[in-house]
């Protein structure tokens, strides 16, 4: 059984705030910790479910957060940016299971450090005009290249919008929302005993995904108008209207055009061609 590993950082345990999670924050250090004991709460679990190889995608922001000499020796580990598929590069149909680890709710959620994908710059992401984020698209994603995703842990705000997508999901809340940068934590201990416990259990009971056939349509409404003009340079990209721009095909196309718009974003807000 090959199992693969997404780790983003915001949903992980004892994490609230952007101190925890940003280089240079005071706490980042001791987040990346966090993460890392996270992802080998998993690994321990996929392999006690008979697991024969684990691979773990550094999926958070610089992508460079896991640490190396920490994480469970059994399991291998993609490290850094930028990756064509993001954060699930690395995924293909050879894999067995899907675990994302660590993930948040989207944007205009009241989860801890909710967002989509770039903090402010996105505002809202429909897939096929069902408002999404991270969780959404993964998902549909994963689901594209017939891999189950079996588990996610975050706050209790991700696990309810991982549930809205897919009820078969098993989820692991680690924390419970109170606002945007506070939450009632799981203890830490408790909290990677249920990761690895919850991990094994959704591997032994395994299902196929059904993916949608036929084309599907992303949305995305950026805070910017100006992005949203660039990315009407790159084929099949229409504008609804100044902000939101629109793309038609199957799921994995409109996933690594989604990280290609990212790239765009990046570039247009940090350096602006025009002055």
């Amino acid at each position: 059984m090959k199992v693969y590993v997404s780790a983003d950082m915001e949903g992980v345990t004892g994490v609230v705030d952007a101190e925890d999670v940003q280089p240079p924050g005071r706490d980042y250090e001791r987040g990346r910790v966090l993460m890392t004991e996270d992802v080998n709460a998993a690994v321990r679990g996929a392999y006690a479910a008979g697991a024969t190889e684990v691979l773990v995608n550094d999926a958070h922001g610089p992508m460079r957060n896991l640490l190396p000499d920490l994480l469970d020796p059994r399991a291998g580990l993609i490290k850094g940016r930028p990756k064509p598929m993001g954060m699930m590069e690395g995924l293909t149909p050879e894999y067995d299971t899907v675990l994302c680890i660590g993930y948040h709710a989207r944007a205009g959620v009241l989860g801890v450090l909710s967002h989509s994908f770039m903090g402010h710059e996105i505002e809202d992401i429909w897939l096929d005009e069902q408002l999404t984020g991270e969780i959404g698209l993964f998902h549909a994603a994963s689901a594209a290249y017939g891999v189950p995703l079996a588990l996610l842990t975050g706050d209790d705000t991700a696990c309810d919008e991982m549930k809205a997508w897919d009820p078969a999901v098993a989820t692991v809340p680690v924390k419970f929302a109170k606002d945007r940068f506070a939450a009632q934590l799981v203890p830490v201990a408790e909290a990677r005993e249920s990761i690895e416990a919850t991990t094994a259990e959704a591997l032994r009971t395994l299902s196929k995904p059904d993916a949608p056939a036929g084309p599907r349509t992303l949305a995305v409404r950026w805070q910017s108008a100006s992005v949203a003009s660039h990315l009407t340079a790159i084929p099949g990209v229409t504008r609804r209207d100044d902000r939101t721009v629109t793309v038609t095909g199957d799921m994995l196309h409109l996933y690594r055009i989604f990280n290609l718009f990212l790239r765009v974003c990046t570039a247009v807000t940090t350096n602006p061609p025009y002055c």
